[in-house]
């Protein structure tokens, strides 16, 4: 089988590894790829919002399956392209537009959760016309208030503050088109919920699923989980706080009821759910919604699946997911990841990184995010640069694995919090 994988982050990195343990695989194709990644397969000089452009490239390449690692290709309705191509036949793992805007759309997946009630936070939705009331709906909501922007702002459109002067500063930037450009055009403000973040995945073809490993991210820039939002600095899988009783309830409530609302507003869906979910008691409530896998989730996450990624994603293009037999690795996996300093505000790239040859006996995996090989040698290209994946027995051995690896790698301006998984350590 031939593949070509959309992306070129650590996530992508995690897949690309993934899929080439697969005897399925012939060609393993990646667009654009990053600096760890070229061994793995073939780097593609094509962009991936330009749908034409990938359909060139999967007829003169023999394409069997297209792999989409980041939401702004599906939530642009890249499957429904290739779904609709007469001259190319495809497979395509990631979601139809429709279903990809359980993502590209915050008032869309309130809505959706409402309409099937999924239970998540109450709020309120307010276009660009509306700043005044969206001003005065603050009234309605205890601090802290928490405001997004309606679409996509790569991991970074929500503001949460106890200041009310800062909320309405906050709604005039976004539907002044100002912060987030369009992805801020419409936003919802939502209530606060206090509780402890889980990630919860799905794989599925709109009727049959299968629950993946779940896991926690750390979000913020500061350690203590203070500062700005980033894409994530780190994540730890499984969540030791998780109970069997909070995980049934999160099937019971949100998954099965999410599939089977998919199935009744006749929304096709063929890929992954990523359910952001807060633990407020004993019981789950949707925070987002992602139509892909996330990002440092995904490099802890599949490196847990014992099963072949590739044959997983068959079975689920050719309808027969229900036949296939997922097998998870008990073994814990944590990820550090290592950012250039000043993400994620503005931060300078392209310094050498040295030491990320690991020892054979290491047990865990190198993933690159922001990187780029220039004369043989590696140079960081982005904010968040490596994710440092360590296994063991226990969270607890798995991140001690990551962060003796991390203390080995350098660049100029290298950046790590030093407390990932340590608020679940507390707990355990």
């Amino acid at each position: 089988m031939n593949v070509l994988l959309l992306g070129g982050g650590g996530r992508e990195h995690a897949m690309a590894w993934k899929m080439s343990e697969s005897s399925l695989l012939r060609d393993l194709h990646i667009a654009p790829g990053n600096g760890g990644m070229q061994k793995l397969g073939i780097m593609a000089d094509v962009e991936a919002m330009d749908f034409a452009a990938v359909e060139r490239y999967v007829r003169r390449h023999k394409i069997d399956l297209i792999v989409v690692g980041s939401e702004a290709p599906l939530v642009a309705g890249i499957a429904d392209y290739f779904d609709a191509s007469e001259k190319t036949q495809v497979a395509v793992v990631g979601p139809r537009k429709k279903g990809a805007m359980l993502e590209g759309s915050k008032e869309f997946a309130k809505a959706f959760m409402k309409r099937h009630n999924i239970p998540t936070a109450s709020f309120a939705s307010f276009g660009q016309d509306q700043l005044a009331e969206a001003v005065a709906a603050l009234d309605s909501f205890k601090t802290p208030y928490v405001i997004k922007a309606d679409g996509l702002a790569g991991g970074k459109g929500v503001i949460i503050t106890e200041s009310k002067k800062e909320a309405k500063d906050a709604l005039k930037s976004m539907l002044e088109g100002e912060a987030f450009k369009d992805a801020g055009k419409r936003v919802v403000i939502e209530e606060f919920l206090q509780g402890q973040e889980v990630s919860m995945f799905v794989i599925t073809d709109g009727k049959s699923y299968h629950m993946l490993p779940s896991a926690k991210d750390y979000k913020r820039i500061g350690e203590g989980d203070t500062g700005l939002n980033t894409g994530g600095m780190g994540a730890i899988s499984p969540v030791p706080y998780l109970s069997e009783e909070f995980k049934q309830k999160a099937l019971n409530q949100i998954i099965i009821p999410t599939i089977k609302g998919l199935a009744k507003d006749e929304i096709p869906y063929h890929g992954f759910v990523f359910f952001g979910l807060m633990k407020v008691g004993s019981d789950p409530y949707v925070i987002e919604y992602n139509c892909r896998m996330g990002d440092p989730e995904s490099e802890v996450v599949l490196p847990r699946i014992k099963s072949d990624l590739l044959h997983l994603f068959e079975n689920l293009c050719s309808g027969l997911l229900s036949e296939y037999d997922l097998e998870i690795d008990e073994r814990a996996a944590a990820t550090v990841v290592m950012a250039s300093g000043g993400y994620p505000g503005k931060y300078e790239t392209n310094f050498e990184i040295k030491g990320t040859e690991a020892d054979p006996k290491w047990d865990g995996m190198i993933f690159h995010a922001g990187t780029k090989i220039s004369r043989r040698k590696l140079y960081s290209n982005g904010g968040r640069v490596l994710a440092i994946t360590g296994r063991g027995g226990t969270v607890e051995d798995a991140l001690k694995r990551s962060y003796e690896q991390a203390a080995k790698i350098q660049f100029q301006d290298a950046y790590y919090r030093k407390d990932i998984g340590a608020d679940v350590l507390d707990l355990a």
